[in-house]
């Protein structure tokens, strides 16, 4: 295995639209102050720690912060070469101008409650969100429009919100669209029936739930579709080097059992002196059809750490353990092939 100070930032091609992914990708939603607020410079200084590290995807959205994250990703790009950075955000909720702020926002961002988020999948509410957005990040396009959780929005979704994104794809104002979900069958299904370029899915293929070998995956791989994974650390539990107890899974404490199996994926990593959250970075990008894995900061410290961890990497025996400790299934790939 090389050395972590070797290994430089590596890129994957969507190759139907042309983009290059950095395989490590900043997940913007701290910079929106999610469950705590963050200073201004020091979301300049995370996205600039990002930049010099060799990152150059980054993802946002409306919902995060109520167009926080938008306005100061914008503001931190600014100086950049628009050419050298792919930038995503995302269409489904609008966000709509209270008369009165009444406190904080009440889903999960700190930040005053200046606005209210309402579902829109429509072809008006596309055009409507993108428009926004384009103003709050201070672009005049974006690389990647993603579909954001329609879960249950699926025949407006499909629709109206997706032969929206085929037409702004069409005419150049975007260079890719599709979907980011924490669910795989409606992605498997956007896989299978459109003409998306890539799919943001969290959670569903990590260390501790590869459910996304059922249905989603192989449709990509049939059709030449992307993923970004978010989420690999599975809401936390996956991102401690030490104890994982107490820790979250999927938004909420983690059950007994699911404490336990990362208990034991834990004790196989440091017997190979593997951090558990380097393991859950690597697996992922092991997968052919994964371009990306998205994660999270809100300082620089966590960015070089995050890094740091992509960089380490893991080595085939620790695949092969977990593998033969039922930890892994079967048909997960845990190397690319040449």
């Amino acid at each position: 295995m090389a050395s972590p100070q070797s290994v430089r930032m590596a890129f994957r091609t969507v190759d139907s639209a042309r983009l290059e992914l950095s395989e490590l990708s900043l997940g913007c939603a701290q910079l929106g102050n999610l469950y705590r607020a963050v200073g201004d410079d020091e979301a300049q200084a995370t996205v600039d720690a990002a930049w010099e590290l060799g990152i150059r995807y980054f993802d946002t959205a409306p919902h995060y912060g109520l167009g926080l994250s938008e306005r100061r990703l914008g503001q931190a790009l600014a100086s950049r070469p628009r050419s050298e950075y792919v930038i995503s955000t995302k269409v489904g909720r609008l966000l709509e101008p209270l008369s009165e702020t009444a406190g904080l926002d009440d889903e999960g961002f700190d930040v005053p409650a200046t606005h209210r988020r309402v579902w829109d999948f429509s072809r008006d509410g596309v055009l409507r969100s993108l428009e926004g957005s384009l103003e709050r990040l201070g672009l005049d396009r974006v690389d990647v429009v993603y579909l954001h959780d329609p879960d249950d929005h699926r025949p407006e979704a499909i629709g109206a919100a997706y032969p929206a994104l085929e037409e702004l794809r069409a005419q150049g104002v975007v260079s890719a669209i599709g979907a980011g979900m924490n669910q795989t069958a409606m992605l498997a299904d956007f896989a299978r029936d459109t003409d998306m370029d890539l799919l943001m899915l969290a959670g569903r293929y990590t260390l501790l739930d590869q459910s996304a070998l059922d249905d989603l995956l192989p449709a990509c791989e049939e059709r030449g579709t992307r993923i970004v994974a978010a989420g690999v650390f599975n809401s936390g539990l996956l991102a401690r080097s030490g104890s994982v107890a107490g820790g979250k899974y999927d938004y909420a404490d983690a059950p007994d059992d699911v404490v336990r199996r990362a208990e034991r994926v834990n004790g196989i990593c440091r017997r190979h002196g593997v951090e558990l959250p380097a393991a859950a970075l690597a697996f992922p990008l092991a997968h052919p059809a994964v371009a990306s894995v998205c994660v999270g900061a809100r300082s620089p410290e966590q960015i070089e750490r995050n890094v740091s961890l992509y960089r380490s990497g893991a080595p085939a025996d620790l695949w092969a353990e977990l593998r033969a400790e039922g930890l892994l299934r079967a048909d997960a790939p845990t190397a690319i092939e040449p």
